[in-house]
């Protein structure tokens, strides 16, 4: 912890971003999300897979979701504010927006699942989260670190549709963390694979990018020119092998009670990217 504080007022700024997002504008983002359809009739929601170290934030990042397109705060996916090595999710769910002072919801969804955690025996099994991406999890179903999911489970779904499956993995990791424990890694490399053979299209989200830089902390719009939170993007590009332009920092919503421009620009623009990818996957389906 005391290395992750010394870094963080270690970072630096550069003069000039080395990712452009000036012409990113939250008015328009939001209209976009408002008039998304996914082009396969067929799909009735683009399903956005989130997995990610335990305490990374996946969570967190489905609420801040809600906060932005309801324009007020929300709390429907739990998440845990302490620092357990522990998953605080146990079931897979489905998370719906509801469009602000409407009945119906955004055609797309977000499923949660329980974080990697180190070692064998512990967090979300690999195979659980390979039956995930094919649509053979039931809503609901509660994760055993213990067994897999078996074909004769009633959690099991013998014909997943179109919708049932993951039409986008998200990895989430936080900006804040130590390096990724090889175990955990491993994982995650298994979880790309299996993946990568379905051809789903994968992103990867950095979060607690406030607590990780000091520079950030005191202005988000410094992100693109922090020296360390490229750095760390970096690192993470190549320690699990997603492109770096496929790896967009956020923060979320934690102890504020009011939403803020500045963070909800970074999230929507993650969110488009997670929905543009889905729907051309989708699209071919």
């Amino acid at each position: 912890q005391g290395c992750l504080f010394a870094l963080r007022f270690m970072c630096t700024v550069l003069e000039t971003p080395w990712r452009d997002i000036s012409s990113t504008n939250k008015q328009e983002l939001l209209r976009y999300m408002n008039n998304f359809q996914p082009q396969n009739k067929k799909v009735k929601a683009i399903r956005v897979l989130l997995h990610g170290p335990v305490g990374a934030g996946k969570s967190s990042f489905i609420n801040s979701v809600k906060n932005i397109l309801q324009g007020k705060m929300t709390n429907e996916a739990l998440a845990s504010n302490t620092a357990s090595d522990q998953s605080f999710t146990k079931k897979y769910q489905t998370y719906k927006v509801k469009k602000e002072g409407r009945e119906n919801f955004y055609p797309f969804v977000f499923n949660d699942i329980m974080g990697l955690e180190d070692g064998d025996g512990r967090g979300v099994r690999t195979d659980d989260i390979k039956n995930a991406l094919k649509g053979h999890v039931k809503d609901g179903y509660k994760f055993n670190p213990a067994s897999s999911l078996a074909d004769d489970d009633p959690g099991f779904i013998s014909s997943p549709s179109i919708s049932d499956r993951v039409h986008v993995l998200v990895c989430v990791y936080s900006a804040n963390a130590a390096e990724i424990k090889l175990s955990v890694l491993q994982k995650m490399r298994k979880i790309r694979e299996a993946a990568s053979d379905l051809g789903i299209p994968q992103l990867a989200i950095l979060t607690h990018i406030d607590e990780a830089c000091g520079e950030t902390e005191k202005n988000l719009r410094n992100v693109y020119r922090s020296t360390y939170l490229k750095k760390k993007m970096g690192d993470f590009s190549s320690s699990l092998g997603i492109p770096m332009n496929c790896i967009l920092p956020v923060k979320n919503y934690s102890d504020e009670i009011q939403l803020n421009p500045d963070v909800d620009t970074l999230i929507l623009s993650a969110l488009k990217l997670m929905i543009d990818f889905g729907d051309d996957y989708a699209d071919k389906l």
